[in-house]
């Protein structure tokens, strides 16, 4: 029998602060791309992890 897929999803997470500023150390926009549970994490998904434009952990949101 086939397994169902499940409720784990791939989703990108992009840094807040190199969306929003234009004088940075570097141009372009840090991103993530790491895996939810749909099921236990209906809403956004918020990490602080570290952006290598910024040089420095920011906050990064999940996009589209």
């Amino acid at each position: 029998m086939a397994k169902n897929k499940g409720t784990r999803i791939l989703i990108t997470l992009e840094c807040t602060e190199c969306r929003s500023n234009l004088e940075k150390r570097s141009p372009g926009v840090s991103r993530y791309s790491t895996q939810k549970n749909r099921r236990n994490n209906p809403e956004r998904l918020e990490l602080k992890k570290y952006c290598s434009h910024c040089n420095k952990t920011t906050l990064h949101k999940e996009i589209k």
